[in-house]
């Protein structure tokens, strides 16, 4: 029982990735030294006054408690009920927690991570995407399937939507369906901050969501507990049961409270999982900080097993692999047709000259039929998921970029780039273009260097030409070499300050090779420089992409092995960089990340 005198909240904001001053609420802790803190995530409708009451019933003297008000709720800007996306909002997450790492100085170990509902979904997407280093994560009766009670409303919803546009949607459920506790119906019933309203946008968003991180729980490895209500009338508990069933981490649990309803921690005996989530956040606290080594994953383990099953041939007399014939065949007619198609035929789905054709987005068709039909087919292969997720990935690199060129210009160090596997090079030199020309007065931010590698001739020649097209040969050079040789990287002139490796590791499975091409790039870069990687924890159509679509290896079949986000993270990391920042796209496909190399002598470097 809670016998210490109840905590005061203090009121701040942070700014969020967009520029948005979002709400917060702050419990300093009540007995030091502190301990950790508690970080409180509000169901949907609601906001983080609605969970104040645990401060003080998790009977947490010595930690801190911090509870937002998500982005359109409470007292947070934005429109009531909505987000620009859900991409957006989990975003806002990761802005929450690196303004408490710098503002109030927690380590993300040091967090324990508490939420309800639709911020339970927030939550587990955030952990899936960002393989955040917290400590635990407590999620309540997680929104992962909304129970709508109208058939096809899903579908409905979305045609409505391509009808009318975005539009909202209340609430229908009442706070009598939500606790048996009369002082908590009355406090929902009284709340002026409550928000009925819900975008179809967001709402749509969030199922698609859940989903793909219920499908692919075996991504987050964070010590994990699930408290699911037995009577709830808002969500199924098919998909909670599920995502737990999957769930990647070493450490995790699940308890089942019969007779509860949505409203876990607001419910008229909710001591019950208060007393299970406090003793789980106390037992992650008493040992030290720790996550299963994810490095060995391309010889065994889920996506170990996933690309193995996509690499093993189907009958040909089995629906499925009749299916897949059909597939191919419809796309070697498309390729007479579709310039796309035609081009990812004779070099490879996954070549340079490809992404380049990609990254231009300009539909273009072929022969007789082609400025019709052509065209047609030629726009409907650029926008599937994987290409318009390829076109986000490089607007995120440009990015990040210049992010990188700024914080390189104000330590005063110069700027040299090495792209060790650089396609056509196409992303590297229009992240180039909304900087000064090289002749204006601003000239000082620009790159000293660019050299841009790759170990395929064709890319070589036609990067180059792409260089001289763009004027840039003062300053950019292309070269053909080896991205996995470590001696190779090593021996680059002059000394890089800022490494790139884009879309290069996705497409080889070994983890060996990708180590050795990370140390060479650490060999590489200074001290103190940085890295921009990516990575492929997420792809909707990994099995078209294996029984439909050619690699550039000698017309192989294109099959992937996904690394999770975590799993990429720790090769970065042992290969003497420190993850500094990411993103995303809405579709959780590819990500990109900003890592600085150690000053450390013992790090993976030679050169020091």
């Amino acid at each position: 029982m809670n016998t210490n005198p109840a905590r005061v909240p203090e009121e701040h904001t942070f700014k969020s990735h967009d520029g948005a001053e979002l709400f917060y609420r702050r419990w300093s802790a009540a007995t030091l030294p502190r301990r950790g803190a508690v970080l409180l995530f509000h169901r949907g409708h609601e906001h983080g006054a609605r969970m104040a009451h645990l401060v003080d019933e998790l009977d947490l003297p010595d930690f801190d408690f911090y509870a937002w008000d998500a982005r359109g709720y409470g007292r947070s800007p934005g429109v009531r009920g909505d987000s620009p996306s859900l991409a957006h909002s989990v975003r806002d997450v990761q802005c929450f927690v690196e303004h408490l790492r710098d503002v109030w100085q927690i380590a993300e170990s040091d967090m324990a991570v508490l939420a309800q509902s639709v911020g339970a979904v927030l939550i587990a997407t955030w952990a899936h995407d960002y393989a955040p280093r917290v400590r635990c994560l407590v999620l309540a009766s997680p929104a992962f399937k909304v129970k709508l009670y109208v058939p096809f409303a899903r579908s409905g919803l979305r045609l409505l939507r391509a009808l009318r546009g975005n539009f909202f949607v209340n609430s229908y459920v009442k706070a009598k369906f939500l606790t048996h506790d009369p002082e908590r119906q009355a406090s929902y019933d009284a709340d002026p901050l409550i928000t009925r309203p819900i975008s179809v946008n967001i709402l749509l968003a969030l199922y698609e969501a859940a989903d793909r991180i219920v499908a692919d729980a075996q991504a987050i490895v964070v010590p994990t507990q699930v408290l699911i209500s037995g009577a709830d009338w808002v969500v199924h508990h098919g998909p909670q049961h599920a995502f737990f069933e999957r769930l990647g981490a070493a450490v995790k649990e699940k308890h089942v409270f019969e007779g509860f309803y949505h409203d876990t921690f607001g419910e008229r005996e909710r001591h019950l999982p208060v007393r299970k989530a406090r003793d789980f956040i106390l037992r992650q606290f008493e040992q030290a900080w720790s996550r299963p080594d994810l490095r060995q994953s391309h010889r065994s383990g889920p996506t170990f097993e996933e690309s193995r099953t996509l690499a093993a041939p189907l009958s040909s007399l089995g629906l499925r692999g009749l299916y897949w014939r059909f597939y191919r065949l419809g796309l070697k007619w498309a390729g007479f047709l579709s310039e796309g198609v035609a081009l990812g035929q004779r070099t490879g789905f996954d070549s340079g000259s490809s992404l380049d054709y990609v990254y231009r987005n300009t539909p273009t068709g072929r022969g007789f039929l082609g400025r019709g039909i052509g065209k047609w087919i030629d726009r409907f292969y650029l926008e599937a998921i994987g290409w318009k997720g390829i076109r986000q990935r490089k607007l995120h690199i440009g990015e990040l970029l210049r992010d990188a060129f700024s914080r390189l210009r104000a330590e005063g160090r110069p700027v040299r780039v090495l792209d060790i596997a650089a396609g056509h090079g196409r992303y590297v030199l229009d992240a180039l273009d909304v900087l000064d020309a090289p002749q204006s007065p601003r000239q000082e931010i620009w790159p000293e260097s660019i050299l841009l590698r790759d170990f395929s001739e064709l890319n070589v020649r036609a990067g180059t030409a792409l260089i001289a097209a763009r004027g840039l040969a003062g300053i950019a050079r292309f070269e053909q070499g080896d991205a996995f040789d470590r001696a190779s990287l090593a021996a680059v002139t002059p000394r890089p300050t800022l490494g790139i490796v884009s879309g290069l590791y996705e497409l080889f499975p070994d983890n060996d090779q990708v180590a050795a091409s990370l140390a060479g790039l650490a060999d590489a870069v200074e001290a103190g420089g940085y890295l921009i990687y990516t990575g492929q924890p997420w792809h909707p159509q990994l099995e078209m992409i294996a029984r439909a679509l050619t690699s550039h290896r000698g017309g192989e079949a294109w099959v992937m092995r996904r690394r999770t986000q975590a799993e990429m993270d720790q090769l970065v990391e042992a290969a003497g960089f420190e993850k500094l920042d990411q993103r995303i796209d809405p579709w959780g496909i590819f990500t990109v990340s900003l890592a600085r190399r150690s000053f450390s002598q013992n790090g993976a470097s030679t050169h020091d």
